[in-house]
């Protein structure tokens, strides 16, 4: 005997409805849910590595992109994330300047070769510096 499963149009819409009305449950749940988070994503590493090595290994990612196609990137992209994008932004606004800061600390306390005439490969020192610094900051913390 076949199994009776709903249609996809009924599930979707029981999707979108349920998920719709969660908001403040997942508020709830999440609320000082920070350090078990923590400590499961840091329990996960090895986990996360062999995941992603297995989805690298079959082309998962090239594969996805493939299926989800052009016409899926340009409608969520124009009509969800340009409606999501500016209250985000507003919102991780003082994370970006918490993130940025050590970098424009190491630019502000660099000193460049000075400046060549225009097409001078001696120019190449400057971006060179520039480029060094930032990479020591970001992979020496």
């Amino acid at each position: 005997m076949a199994l009776k499963v709903r249609s996809a149009a009924d599930a979707s819409a029981n999707y979108a409805n349920r998920g719709a009305a969660a908001g403040p449950n997942y508020q709830k749940g999440v609320q000082g849910a920070g350090s078990t988070w923590l400590a499961n994503t840091q329990a996960a590493n090895a986990t996360w590595k062999d995941g992603v090595s297995a989805a690298a290994a079959r082309d998962a990612f090239a594969h996805g992109v493939s299926k989800s196609g052009p016409t899926k990137y340009q409608d969520k992209a124009s009509n969800v994330g340009a409606q999501r994008y500016p209250d985000g932004v507003r919102k991780g606004a003082t994370y970006y300047a918490s993130g940025v800061q050590p970098y424009l600390d190491t630019l502000s306390n660099l000193t460049l070769p000075p400046r060549r005439p225009k097409g001078d490969p001696g120019n190449l020192a400057r971006v060179q510096a520039v480029t060094a610094a930032l990479r020591a900051k970001k992979v020496g913390g």
